[in-house]
């Protein structure tokens, strides 16, 4: 089917400013240093999509957690989940996981100084005391492996000096928002260095329940982390690190957008509101340790070693109905931990260079939700007087095994050839368990419940199995690049990825028995085209792709309403197969030495191909992919004048998002486009001793929806950030 792109007046306007004459000063655009390639390089060097910030640019921005980098990066949905402060709902070029059931795999790899982090439950890391956080867009599955097929996000923090220095950073803002964070380090000896960092991040709710007070949308985060790096010898580098965050904020709830079947309700004033039976009550803990080596064997060769352990555990409530009723009512648990250890091996020759390793990954998550349907009362009240609950638990183990290897080299001074690969062996085993219980919440729930629970046991079990499966794959990926000159480099790659299978823990075997086998990989793979380019005498950073993606064996789920059971039944099967492709853009120009011009362009145009179910294709019933908007944009300025013997850095930035479809079928949580105008000043003392920053974000206060649930005739949204205004300040003593 053919398609017409129509651009955003943004996008169009800005393009044709940027085409104006530019006045050039002495200063360019600063270098910046990636590891996308797992070694330090150039960005303008690597011939990948990535985008990277680093501490100064992600305080001029704004920045305060992940989230925040959304609106900076083209084709990119970051953005918190629908019931927890800090549970991460990631998509990269139209491919992610909205579904952070245990058991689910993300499609975007989220890595902590290469650790890979496998659960979405905490993944809204706050920033601080990072040193740069890189995008990595499109299938990394020869270097990052598995769950990689949309992209990458790499958050590295900072290596310790040995300087004995204390900083304190505070901040105030809208909804009483107060934040704090203390980060010091010292030198033990020549050789040992010791740093610490932690962050209080608190505000007030945005709205709250009608009917009990309990704030809704508010944050109490309390994270911290610690790190010992040894220098044994000028061929050694250690770190010991340790981190963790508890995310105390309330659940948050949704709002009603229509009357229930059985209505009327009276919604609340405020998209914020919510008038839900549950209590308010979330914890979300997570914690992990690395111990990474890296040792310089000769001047070409040098062996890494990361080792690292992280466990997770969330407890949280979900209303589908934000009613003062338990009509469909979700309390939920989560838990998890894992293993990683990874060595890497890394040569460089005069004209080569080489990455290869090996990673092994053990993992386990379990955990389990109570369905609360009292809404049985209303559709077959003489079958379910006391309402009926559907219990869910489960767990699954994974082990993953993969090794891999990419190969640079130079064929002369112009081109270069990359030819990477990567082999990975995934071994899962589950247990799932679902059953219907006469009343009101499960055994398992019984203590959330202050009426009288439902029977001991259950009226009738729906699936109740343990199984395991085996998968290999292997991740190819070829890539050529051209230096056309000093100024620019032009490549072109074929890369690869897959997100592994698994067993949905939601999964019906009365109804689908198909369930109990499981869900195959799907796959990525992905065409590209770039530019890397520095203009102008380095006056413009100008660079762009274009992709095309083969996205198969597509993971869909598929849930619907079963008269045979009385509930929802669910399974995840391989039904899909889809084309992606897109261009994306970015632009920093340096028009004088105080004046910068920053724009930034996404466009993402995604085709279902087959969509199976019933035996039936309804590709030409999904329309869009979820959480991938057709455009994304950005315009922005920065402005630097010198003020009190240091520097004053005023930003102000438009950003565009287009219509956004929330599930992969169209619903009535599907969004319009939303424009959001940000604004900004930070100072910057000379000495570097101290700096200040106000920062105001959705300064013309738009409403604009992000997330929801949509079942049983229940539509309830969540909504993103109304207008806040913060200041903050730090101190280097």
């Amino acid at each position: 089917m053919k398609k017409t792109i129509k651009f955003h007046p943004i996008a169009a306007g800005v393009l044709l400013a940027c085409g104006a004459s530019f006045t050039y000063a002495d200063t360019g655009i600063e270098e910046v240093t990636v590891t996308a390639q797992k070694r330090e390089q150039s960005l303008q060097e690597v011939p990948v999509a990535v985008t990277a910030f680093n501490q100064d640019a992600l305080t001029e921005n704004g920045v305060t957690d992940l989230t925040d980098i959304q609106k900076l990066t083209p084709n990119t949905t970051l953005q918190v989940s629908r019931g927890t402060n800090s549970t991460l709902t990631a998509f990269i070029r139209g491919i992610g996981q909205q579904d952070p059931l245990w058991g689910f795999e993300p499609g975007v790899g989220i890595y902590v100084d290469d650790v890979y982090v496998a659960r979405p439950q905490g993944a809204v890391m706050d920033v601080y005391d990072v040193d740069r956080i890189e995008v990595l867009r499109g299938p990394q599955g020869t270097l990052y492996g598995k769950n990689t097929i949309g992209g990458a996000v790499k958050y590295v923090t900072k290596k310790l000096t040995g300087d004995t220095e204390l900083k304190i950073k505070g901040g105030i803002g809208s909804y009483n928002q107060r934040d704090l964070v203390i980060a010091g380090q010292t030198g033990l000896s020549e050789t040992a260095n010791i740093g610490f960092a932690i962050a209080s991040s608190q505000h007030d709710g945005y709205g709250e329940n009608t009917v009990t007070g309990a704030e809704n949308y508010n944050k109490d985060v309390l994270s911290g982390r610690v790190s010992l790096e040894l220098n044994p010898s000028d061929a050694l580098w250690i770190r010991l690190a340790a981190d963790s965050t508890q995310d105390d904020s309330n659940a948050r709830f949704g709002y009603l957008m229509v009357d229930t079947p059985w209505g009327p309700e009276t919604p609340p004033s405020s998209v914020y509101d919510h008038s839900s039976n549950m209590p308010s009550d979330n914890s979300v803990k997570n914690s992990g340790m690395s111990l990474t080596a890296d040792w310089t064997i000769s001047d070409s060769l040098s062996l890494k070693s990361i080792t690292s352990s992280r466990k997770g555990d969330t407890d949280t409530n979900i209303d589908f109905d934000s009613t003062n009723r338990p009509d469909f009512d979700v309390p939920a648990y989560y838990k998890d931990d894992q293993f990683t250890q990874e060595f890497q091996l890394t040569w460089n020759g005069d004209n080569a260079h080489l990455v290869s390793g090996i990673y092994y990954y053990d993992g386990h998550a379990e955990g389990g939700f109570d369905a609360v349907l009292d809404i049985y009362k209303y559709i077959l009240p003489t079958v379910f007087p006391n309402g009926l609950t559907q219990n869910v638990s489960g767990a699954v183990d994974t082990t993953s095994i993969a090794a891999y290897a990419n190969f640079e080299y130079a064929l002369n001074d112009s081109w270069n050839l990359t030819l990477g690969g990567r082999y990975t062996r995934d071994e899962k085993s589950a247990s799932v368990f679902k059953a219907n219980y006469d009343g009101l919440y499960s055994p398992m729930f019984a203590d959330h419940y202050d009426g009288t629970p439902a029977a001991a046991d259950p009226m009738g079990i729906l699936t109740d199995y343990s199984n395991d499966d085996t998968w290999g794959q292997f991740s190819p990926k070829v890539g050529v690049d051209y230096q056309i000159n000093e100024e620019a480099m032009v490549y072109a790659s074929y890369s690869t990825g897959f997100k592994s299978g698994g067993f949905d823990m939601r999964g019906d075997a009365s109804v689908m028995p198909e369930t109990v086998n499981g869900y195959d990989p799907e796959t990525a793979k992905t065409f590209e085209l770039g530019i890397k380019s520095q203009l102008f005498n380095n006056r413009i950073r100008l660079n762009a792709d274009v992709f095309h993606t083969n996205y198969d064996d597509m993971q869909v789920t598929v849930q619907d309403f079963s008269p045979a059971t009385q509930g929802f039944a669910s399974a995840v099967i391989n039904a899909g197969s889809s084309e992606i492709q897109g261009l994306e853009l970015e632009m920093l120009a340096s028009i004088t030495d105080r004046l910068n011009a920053n724009f930034v362009y996404g466009y993402t145009d995604t085709d279902y191909i087959e969509v199976m179910s019933g035996g039936v294709n309804v590709a030409d019933q999904w329309g869009a992919f979820q959480y991938s908007p057709t455009q994304t944009a950005l315009a922005q300025l920065n402005y630097t004048m010198p003020v009190a013997g240091g520097d004053l850095v005023l930003n102000a930035s438009t950003s565009y998002r287009g219509a956004m479809q929330i599930y992969a079928a169209p619903s009535l949580l599907d969004t319009d486009g939303v424009t959001l105008v940000d604004a900004g000043a930070t100072f910057f003392s000379g000495d570097g001793q101290w700096q200040m920053s106000l920062q105001g974000k959705n300064l013309r206060d738009e409403e604009y929806r992000n997330a929801g649930y949509n079942s049983a005739g229940l539509v309830t949204g969540y909504y993103g950030a109304p207008r806040t205004i913060a200041l903050t300040g730090s101190y280097n003593f």
